[in-house]
């Protein structure tokens, strides 16, 4: 399906509406929400046991104008609860680069700090970050789940690849010329961190405390645990865990542009460089893709963090709405879920 829509405009905070800094304000559905086909929405998603057709929903939070509109957790499951990250890390990555685009310690632009490709004869050496974020870079690289299949992603974080997830990355070689060909790859956005540690000089701890710095205290996200592999590497394909409330925190700051509490925390113009679509995306992909964020789930001008298994966090700038689902969804209730975030949606 085509991707080339106009961007939408990105709301501002509503006057009045305070930050959640430290806390999410609250308030009931907007007058003009179907609050009943919601909440059957929800009944279907958190029956217990779980439907088969789209797995475990262990967290729900809506989020619109700025405040916690609906939320629902799954037994145990609490507002402090920890979820996966999976791929939604990848976005969290592609924020941490742009922050070092902030401080013109990194040119996305240019080729690639990658030390495995150095050699004046390798092919690689013209890839840059932005082909990196774009998933176009060329190099061969498996994203496949099924177990006993073959796959890189597999090795890389649990095989021969997991004590250093980015030089098991680097090492592939190029099936295209890149920025010619996409290609979704979690071996990419390794790269992508490790390069961003190299701009830094950055050991692990000096990488998580600038994470926390420049960007989870900030917005109020105290919960984050990212994991960093035996390189000192953020594994930033994959690894951050986080609750649901901060989950919204991080769309929150996507769908005010950058700008939180007057303060200017990413670039201009580097939301919309996340949520512009990559023209190599083929057309039979349901979903478009930015720079690590992908697009349209819930509708044209959505975009979205999706990571394994069913996490997902999606921001809708015309409604002004993020979702955050987070649950154990197999790979086979994908589209299952997808359908129901945007029949949620749907209800705003």
């Amino acid at each position: 399906m085509p991707f080339d829509h106009p961007l939408p405009p990105l709301p501002v905070q509503p006057d009045g509406v305070a930050w959640p800094t430290k806390a999410w304000p609250e308030s009931p559905p907007a007058p003009d929400t179907d609050t009943a086909r919601l909440n059957r929405l929800l009944d279907r998603a958190f029956t217990d046991p779980a439907p088969e057709t789209m797995g475990e929903t262990h967290a729900f939070l809506a989020v619109q104008g700025g405040q916690i509109v609906a939320e629902r957790y799954w037994r145990d499951f609490t507002p402090g609860s920890t979820f996966p990250s999976w791929s939604e890390a990848k976005s969290i990555t592609q924020a941490l680069i742009g922050i070092l685009v902030r401080d013109g310690k990194i040119d996305i632009h240019a080729p690639a700090d990658v030390p495995e490709w150095q050699e004046t004869d390798d092919p690689r050496r013209t890839i840059t970050l932005d082909m990196l974020l774009r998933m176009s870079s060329g190099l061969k690289f498996i994203e496949d789940y099924v177990p006993g299949s073959v796959s890189d992603v597999i090795e890389m974080l649990f095989g021969s690849g997991q004590l250093d997830v980015a030089a098991y990355a680097a090492s592939q070689p190029l099936e295209h010329e890149p920025d010619t060909f996409w290609s979704y790859s979690s071996g990419t956005s390794n790269i992508v961190a490790r390069c961003a540690a190299r701009a830094l000089g950055a050991d692990a701890d000096t990488f998580r405390e600038f994470m926390f710095r420049e960007l989870f205290s900030p917005i109020g996200m105290r919960s984050p645990l990212p994991k960093f592999d035996a390189a000192g590497t953020f594994i930033g394909s994959s690894f951050c865990y986080c609750t649901a409330r901060d989950f919204a925190r991080f769309g929150l700051l996507y769908l005010r542009d950058g700008v939180w509490d007057k303060t200017r925390i990413l670039p201009e113009g580097w939301v919309d460089y996340a949520r512009t679509p990559t023209p190599a995306v083929p057309d039979t992909e349901t979903l478009g893709y930015g720079a690590h964020w992908w697009l349209d789930m819930a509708g044209p001008g959505s975009f979205s963090c999706n990571g394994y298994e069913g996490q997902y966090t999606v921001l809708v700038p015309e409604k002004d709405l993020i979702l955050v689902r987070h649950g154990k969804s197999p790979l086979e209730a994908k589209d299952a879920v997808q359908a129901w975030i945007a029949d949620v949606a749907d209800c705003f």
